[in-house]
Parts: structure tokens; sequence; C-alpha cells
């Protein structure tokens, strides 16, 4: 994944998203694309390339908020007017006053949004677990009845090559042709009894894992579903905060006044 922030360098041009470029048609596109991964998505190269398409150059990210100058002047100066807003955020540009006072307004905002998911999560859980449950009810007899045969032909294996071993290591080299000879054929009726073993295994535990699956991934769904808006407007809370702030330059540190 991209870091905030990431723009695309062309020359000395750099094309990046502003909070101007989360309106209209683009944007809605852009989140039925991404669903709910948008928000994370949103401060990469690739919702650039989205929005964007004819842009064309060099990938440019820097992560380092500790000085402006490791940032072309116009990202400097979208930073300082709060145009990154919907974007991304960059705590390290403010300073002790400020980040109080963004996490004064983080804090209970993170705190509703756990209301909603530990409650979502858990229900998913209990979900997940009672399917995995009866998966294994299925599965764990089956694996048992495959083992009782693959360790029967494999015993029975062992006792060809075993003593076929013996005989080799009595006469060295020359016997290697005559181990082979004598094990080839009893690998094979190894093979011919554990292969149809594992396939009624397979048969077996295929269809209740499928059901499985089906199970857990609509638990996964009614549980994004759930959060999702809850995660959305912490999001929107903690954007408008840290930008109502960040745009207050006695709140940045030193080297962002």
């Amino acid at each position: 994944m991209c870091n905030f922030i990431s723009a695309i360098k062309d020359g000395n041009e750099y094309f990046y998203l502003t909070k101007d470029d989360l309106k209209g048609k683009r944007i809605k596109e852009f989140k039925e694309y991404n669903g709910n991964f948008w928000q994370e998505e949103i401060c990469g190269h690739g919702a650039i390339n989205f929005f964007y398409p004819e842009v064309k150059g060099e990938r440019w990210e820097c992560e380092d908020f500790s000085s402006l100058k490791n940032f072309p002047s116009c990202v400097v100066e979208d930073i300082k007017k709060g145009n990154f807003r919907g974007i991304g955020i960059c705590i390290d540009i403010l300073n002790n006053e400020g980040k109080k006072k963004y996490e004064k307004a983080q804090q209970p905002a993170w705190a509703e949004y756990n209301k909603v998911e530990q409650p979502a999560l858990a229900e998913y859980n209990k979900v997940e677990q009672s399917a995995l449950a009866e998966y294994n009810k299925v599965e764990q007899p089956a694996l048992a009845e495959y083992n009782k045969v693959e360790q029967s032909a494999w015993a029975e294996y062992n006792k060809v090559e075993q003593s076929a071993w013996a005989e080799y290591e009595k006469i060295t080299q020359s016997a290697w042709a005559e181990y082979e000879k004598i094990t080839q054929p009893a690998w094979a009726e190894y093979e011919k009894i554990q292969q149809p073993a594992w396939a009624e295994y397979e048969k077996i535990t295929q269809s209740a894992w499928a059901e499985q699956e089906k199970i857990t991934q609509s638990a996964w769904a009614e549980y994004e579903k759930i959060t999702q808006s809850a995660w959305a407007e912490y999001e929107k809370i903690t954007q408008s905060a840290f930008w109502n702030i960040a745009t207050q330059r006695k709140f940045r540190n030193k080297n962002w006044k």
C-alpha cells in the first residue's frame, strides 16, 4: 500500500489528489470500485491513476514529515491550506499542543467506533467458530479413516522396503538396481491404495469446507456492513478534527510554521 503523501512526478510537476477530487462522479466510481477499502486506497498512486489515467511519470511518496524540505513546495502549500482533507492525515506536523487537541477529538471517536465494531466482531467470531466446529465434525473422522488406510499401506510398503534396503546394504552399489526392482512395485501398490483413500477424504471434506466458507463469508459481509458506516463516521470526525487543527499555524511544530 502506498503512503500518504503519494504523487506522480512528471519532470518538475507533481500530480496528486486533494479534497477537490472527493466530489462528483469519479469519487463515486472510485468508492464502488474499492468497496470498503476506498479510504485506505485514496492516498495512493492507484487512486491518482484512477482519477487521472492520462498522467504518466515517476511514482513519488514521502511519509517523513520531520521537515517541510522533504516535500515539493506545492505539497507544502496544500498541507498548510488543508487541501488534503479526506485524503490522509500527518500527525507529525503538529506540535504537542496540536497533538493533544487532536487526541481529544480522536479518542472519543475511536471509542464510538469500538462500540459498534467489537460486538460485530464477536458475532462474526461466534458464527465462524460454530461453522468451523461443524466442518471439523466431518473432516476429523474422514481424516482418521484416511490415516488408517494410508498407515496400513505404508506399513506394508515399509516391510518390503526395509528388507530390500538391508539386502542392498549387504551388497552395496551393485544391489541398487535390485533394490529398485523390489521396492518400485511395492511403492506402486502403496500409491494404488493411498491415492483413492485421499480422493475419498477430499470428496467428503470439500463440500463441508464449501459450506463452512459460505457461512463465514456471509457472516463477514454482515460484519463489514455493520462496521462500514461506523468507520466512515470515525474517518469523517478525525479527518475534520486534524485538518481544522493543522491549518492553524499555532498548532504546527516549528518545522512547519
